[in-house]
């Protein structure tokens, strides 16, 4: 899976692009055929500004923004509700009932 991290008007150090990336792929674990993700670091009016895009199958983008007093706050902020909406994806729960059904069932084919 391809990482893009941008830094918009501000720099952004080597260890934190490194926690970006090790928390993509803690999502890209969860989600349904990951393809890509982008995570945006910006400045504005002294606040962080982190933006977190995680492309899944059949061309969903899940989003997550998050503001904090520092990039690597808003950056868990910003996972967190990527994490909460792969959590509550429709694909997720069908897949449950799916596994429930077939265990229920004898587990056939």
């Amino acid at each position: 899976m391809r990482v893009t991290i941008t830094a918009r008007h501000t720099d952004v150090s080597d260890d934190l692009r490194r926690r970006a990336r090790e928390l993509v792929g803690r999502l890209a674990r969860v989600a349904p055929r990951p393809e890509d993700a982008q995570v945006i670091f910006g400045d504005d009016h002294d606040v962080a500004v982190v933006e977190l895009r995680l492309h899944v199958a059949r061309g969903d983008v899940l989003v997550g923004r998050a503001e904090a007093s520092d990039h690597r706050s808003a950056l868990d902020r910003a996972a967190a509700r990527v994490r909460r909406q792969l959590d509550k994806s429709p694909a997720k729960r069908t897949g449950t009932v799916r596994r429930r059904a077939r265990a229920r069932d004898g587990g056939g084919k």
